[in-house]
């Protein structure tokens, strides 16, 4: 423990049994024991400096691709959207994005620096700290292809910088250092864009996205990952899952490997009908179905 640190006092907000829907994107969660937000990152060190070492710590975002279970988290959250929000040009073709900034504001402050390769991130709900962790991608494009390094930090409070080499990176896995979590990361692009046309670009890949998903809904992204060689949304549809529904969880007819929230659904509701669409694909399909989203949390 950081005896220096430990004479300070964090300046951020804790709240006690905070309820997980009002942070999570499908609108669902218990509460979580703890729920921290960090003024920045210097406050953040200082809060986990005095951190029990015993303490379960999950780190949020947008709190999209996570289904909180009804019961709750036991522990601390800690949320880093809108608040660890640096965003910074370093040199001519790197930017440093900490944890907390949305994927789509990094991909349209990139554009209008004229660095190509980030245009994709605008088509991921959530936010750099959780598009590092998971590895995210859209459009074809994949997070930790345009990563050079990132700062972590650990349960002690102590930061430090890793190259990007230091992780076992796959689609949507990303292996870490035991007892870490995201700060900010470092992204090599290309120069030589048109900020115009990188917007227009980022424009015409959201119009595509809202075409095609219920992103007016709440939902949390994709809930299964693409099997090599197939899509995840065609197995369900062909399975004649479009609209299947467990409470008030229900496949969406727009895109099938997105599950909506269509009022008051439980976490309950949502993982039963995630364990329904991947029985029924493997049944019909021979095709067995792996989770995207992450599921975290007590079942009530």
């Amino acid at each position: 423990m950081n005896a220096a640190a430990n004479t300070l006092v964090p300046r951020g907000n804790l709240l006690l049994d905070e309820p997980m829907l009002k942070h999570t994107s499908w609108r669902i969660g218990g509460p979580a024991d703890r729920y921290y937000q960090p003024a920045d990152v210097a406050d953040l060190s200082v809060f986990l400096s005095q951190l029990a070492d015993a303490e379960p710590l999950f780190w949020l975002g947008l709190g999209s691709n996570l289904l909180v279970r009804d019961g709750g988290i036991r522990g601390t959250v800690i949320a880093t959207s809108g608040v660890m929000n640096g965003l910074e040009l370093k040199g001519d073709n790197t930017v440093r994005a900490e944890a907390g900034v949305a994927c789509a504001k990094v991909a349209r402050f990139c554009a209008r620096a004229g660095l190509k390769g980030a245009e994709f991130l605008a088509g991921i709900p959530g936010t750099m700290g959780g598009a590092l962790a998971m590895n995210a991608g859209a459009f074809g494009g994949e997070t930790w292809n345009v990563v050079a390094a990132v700062q972590t930090i650990t349960r002690q409070g102590q930061l430090q910088r890793r190259s990007a080499d230091e992780f076992d990176v796959a689609y949507r896995q990303v292996v870490m250092p035991e007892n870490e979590g995201f700060v900010a990361a470092e992204l090599t692009l290309e120069t030589g864009g048109q900020p115009e046309q990188l917007l227009a670009d980022i424009k015409d890949l959201l119009n595509k996205r809202g075409s095609s998903q219920p992103t007016q809904l709440p939902n949390a992204g994709s809930v299964f990952r693409n099997p090599e060689g197939d899509f995840a949304a065609r197995l369900i549809e062909v399975c004649g899952l479009k609209g299947a529904s467990e409470g008030a969880a229900c496949v969406s007819d727009k895109h099938a490997n997105f599950i909506i929230n269509t009022g008051g659904a439980t976490a309950f509701d949502v993982e039963n009908l995630i364990e329904r669409v991947a029985q029924t694909v493997l049944q019909k399909e021979s095709v067995q179905l792996h989770r995207e989203v992450h599921i975290v949390g007590e079942v009530k």
